[in-house]
């Protein structure tokens, strides 16, 4: 399954903010990370975060699209279910 993400990199510390929406109404999920988007540190970070609380090991999830955007495709061997249970439905 592939989901967007919504990086802040340099957000003071590791957290899952929660799904908002963006101007065209699709579901994205808001991350803060503390690294800064510098040599990828964001995006392994944001990587390391999301398997956590998956509940997956890193290589489980792949970014797809995005690297140098704030706006990320994130795509993860875990159903809507799981994605449902580990961060709330989408709003």
């Amino acid at each position: 399954m592939q989901f967007a993400v919504r990086v802040t990199p340099r957000g003071g510390r590791d957290a899952v903010d929660g799904w908002t929406r963006d101007a065209a109404g699709r579901p994205l999920l808001n991350v803060r990370v503390s690294a800064a988007a510098e040599g990828g540190a964001a995006n392994a970070a944001v990587l390391a975060l999301l398997a956590k609380a998956l509940g997956r090991p890193k290589s489980a999830l792949t970014l797809v699209a995005g690297q140098t955007a704030r706006v990320k495709r994130i795509a993860a061997d875990v159903g809507p279910a799981e994605l449902a249970a580990a961060f709330g439905p989408p709003d």
